[in-house]
């Protein structure tokens, strides 16, 4: 399903393959957006619109880069983080990219969130030279170096995370009758591609398969269709808001089937909170992140100091919402990766160092996760670990699978 990743030697030995030397890196080298003094780095996200839960991961990126700038910056340089509201919206984030990058004179887009999103600006990036990296969807096309070589996902892809469903819903449950509610956007195909892939020759076990817009009031009508459709299993591709509509209307109407839940919407905070706790005992979502309301994580080290920082620079904010996980393991990866750059913050050594990471253990990932990148291999996270949700908390099950196993 993907290239298989080959590494190469890190230190200067290996950089200096690209530049014809080493003594090149003792000098400094900017790009755009990049001085002795200062990094500008640009973003969208949707705080307004139908996604709006997604803002949350904005706020902890803005939050983040003022606690970096707060310790000094990034080798003495202040990371000046614009961030701006595209509202979810397609159209919106054209416009505002075009004025991050021509205007503002941004050394990087970093982690714009959606994949119809990311997908109006996946070409122009690439033809301005500009990285966009980390971005916040799964969808497996930001994995394509040869045709987008300035282009990088974050998580794990949902194309994968659909297969790993689909094979656990084969293996575990007898007679499957399945529904599947499906975003009507990329985001949405993606993850019902994998899923079709997964169950092989079973995708006659979906008997109903009803889809809805991302403008939609609510899913109230298509959850009714597939409890009338006989299905005994619920795959619920939707974003947070949709999501936890799904699950508290299924449990209205007294439907009762096995529930899987993609990773996107796995928040206690965002989704299980207002879906209803009672509603959502039993639903199985797939995880790379430690997820803040599970006790086990209370004593280790990354997550106490996510805690403490969460205390200092996000004070009132709700700690059972994963965007918050997600926002500060992304920000330490792009910070790590600026780190790594030196004093060549140039565009093109940006897109260097985020394709030169192996075994990276990154803050508050999962036991047994890490990152690893190559020219080759542009999908930093490629495992997830299957849970299920009991109490008021995720319960982690199986084992770490990757996608090359999946």
């Amino acid at each position: 399903m993907k290239t298989s990743r080959r590494g190469f030697v890190g230190g200067a030995s290996a950089l200096a393959v690209f530049s014809g030397t080493t003594a090149a890196f003792s000098q400094k080298k900017y790009s755009d957006g990049a001085s002795d003094t200062e990094i500008k780095i640009g973003h969208t996200g949707p705080y307004s619109g139908p996604a709006s839960s997604y803002g949350q991961i904005g706020k902890t990126l803005e939050a983040y880069w003022k606690s970096v700038n707060d310790a000094g910056g990034v080798k003495g340089r202040k990371i000046k983080f614009l961030t701006l509201d595209d509202g979810y919206n397609p159209a919106k984030i054209v416009e505002l990219t075009r004025q991050l990058v021509e205007q503002e004179k941004v050394l990087c887009l970093f982690n714009t969130l959606g994949t119809a999103n990311n997908t109006a600006i996946h070409r122009y990036m690439n033809q301005k030279k500009v990285p966009q990296l980390y971005v916040a969807t799964g969808a497996s096309k930001w994995g394509k170096p040869k045709e987008f070589p300035w282009t990088m996902g974050f998580q794990p892809d949902y194309h994968t995370e659909g297969v790993v469903y689909a094979k656990h819903i084969l293996a575990n449950v007898k007679d499957p009758k399945i529904g599947v509610l499906m975003q009507n956007d990329d985001y949405g195909k993606d993850y019902w591609e994998g899923f079709k892939e997964g169950l092989g020759k079973e995708s006659g076990k979906v008997v109903k398969h009803v889809t809805f817009e991302v403008t939609d009031p609510t899913v109230d009508s298509q959850i009714i269709q597939l409890k009338d459709s006989g299905a005994n299993v619920f795959f619920n591709i939707a974003t947070p808001k949709a999501a936890a509509q799904a699950i508290r209307k299924a449990a209205d109407i007294g439907w009762k089937p096995v529930q899987y839940l993609n990773n996107v919407s796995a928040s206690v905070g965002s989704v299980m909170k207002p879906a209803g706790l009672e509603n959502s005992q039993g639903i199985i979502t797939a995880q790379y992140l430690k997820d803040p309301t599970d006790k086990q994580w209370e004593n280790t080290d990354d997550f106490k100091a996510w805690v403490a920082w969460m205390d200092k620079w996000m004070p009132g904010a709700n700690k059972a919402d994963a965007n918050h996980v997600f926002g500060f393991a992304v920000a330490s990866l792009m910070h790590e990766t600026l780190k790594k750059c030196g004093d060549e913050l140039t565009r093109e050594n940006v897109m260097r160092q985020a394709a030169n990471f192996q075994k990276y253990k990154l803050p508050l990932l999962l036991p047994g996760i890490t990152i690893n990148t190559s020219p080759t291999d542009f999908y930093p996270i490629q495992s997830v670990q299957l849970a299920r949700f009991k109490g008021e908390s995720w319960d982690l099950f199986g084992d770490v699978m990757s996608a090359e196993g999946s």
